[in-house]
């Protein structure tokens, strides 16, 4: 299965998750390719959007690898047998960690104006990303979102590994996953589009949701 692009992956998305439209759920996004793929969810299914904000700590020399996870209302979550393996310092996790934590707060200052995460208690989420490839960055937020109480939640991503979507699932109420293919590769194996997001483009995908008038048939 290929996706043209995040937004048709989002429209996809969008027809596997029927039952949700114009209830009381929210769409929560990871930024930022997440946002593109959850404006369109939340449009479809007349949902609000938000963010949720939750960043990767990379490996030595090769930021894109996780070796864990950071989300901005919980503790990070380490691989500490993959740090183990690598044998990756102390020190580099800890610095990391700081990086990636001002970046959290500077991420939220341009997405919602630094205010915090809405109230989401007793309601259903619908978490939402481009694709998920080690599972630490969701893993992360899906434990950051359960201090806040809601009452389900649902994961749904165009594309994942199979023993990422399994292990997922015991966190979470429900798992959509449109694509499980193995071997897997990386997400943007699985689009013909995936290009760099811009906290630009972030910023205009929630300001049209949160601008579009929800119909609810």
């Amino acid at each position: 299965m290929i996706f043209a692009d995040r937004r048709e992956a989002g429209q996809r998305l969008a027809r596997a998750l029927p039952g949700y439209r114009g209830s009381d759920a929210v769409v929560l996004a990871l930024p930022r390719g997440g946002v593109i793929v959850g404006c369109e969810v939340a449009r479809t299914l007349s949902l609000p959007l938000d963010v949720i904000i939750t960043r990767k700590v990379g490996a030595p020399g090769n930021p894109e690898y996780a070796i864990g996870a950071i989300s901005e209302a919980g503790e990070p979550q380490l691989n500490e047998r993959e740090i183990a393996y690598m044998g990756i310092p102390a020190s580099y996790v800890a610095e990391e960690v700081e990086l990636q934590r001002r970046e959290l707060e500077r991420r939220a200052m341009q997405y919602r104006g630094g205010r915090e995460l809405g109230d989401i208690s007793g309601r259903t989420v619908i978490l939402v990303d481009d694709g998920i490839a080690t599972g630490f960055t969701v893993l992360a937020t899906v434990r950051a979102l359960k201090t806040h109480r809601p009452a389900r939640i649902v994961l749904a991503v165009p594309v994942a590994p199979p023993s990422v979507v399994e292990t997922l699932g015991r966190e979470v109420d429900d798992v959509v996953a449109l694509a499980t293919p193995e071997p897997f590769i990386a997400v943007g194996a699985w689009y013909r589009h995936f290009e760099q997001v811009s906290d630009e483009e972030v910023r205009a995908c929630l300001d049209d949701c949160r601008q579009q008038p929800r119909n609810v048939e």
